[in-house]
């Protein structure tokens, strides 16, 4: 049986830039940094997080890749977030509201367009 997401990959242009924003900007811990025949392999996850994001280099020109696959991440303060991301010049789509199934959530952007769904659960 799967027990958990090892890993998801976010598609960025830089990584040392990346590891900026999602670690400086966002609290986010430095899992792996290893580089080995060339590959560079890169993990980041929330402080005690059981999921990693891996950081892939995007180097195909024109290609977008924001389609396709949503990113989750829950909170349990989201509107203390949404101030510091906007303190550090994050880019959040709106402030938070309430969904209808009762959750309140928001979207923001890395600095590559990567676009993440922000959610805090009815209590």
């Amino acid at each position: 049986m799967i027990t958990h997401a090892h890993s998801v990959t976010i598609n960025v242009r830089d990584l040392d830039e990346a590891v900026s924003f999602y670690v400086d900007v966002l609290g986010w811990e430095k899992r792996q940094d290893s580089n080995e025949a060339g590959m560079r392999w890169l993990t980041v996850a929330p402080p005690g997080a059981s999921t990693a994001f891996a950081l892939s280099l995007n180097d195909t020109p024109n290609v977008s890749f924001t389609m396709g696959c949503g990113i989750s991440l829950i909170t349990d303060d989201i509107d203390g977030d949404v101030a510091l991301f906007e303190q550090k010049g994050v880019r959040v789509k709106a402030a938070p509201e309430t969904m209808p199934w009762g959750d309140r959530a928001t979207w923001f952007s890395d600095p590559f367009g990567n676009e993440f769904f922000l959610v805090q659960p009815a209590s």
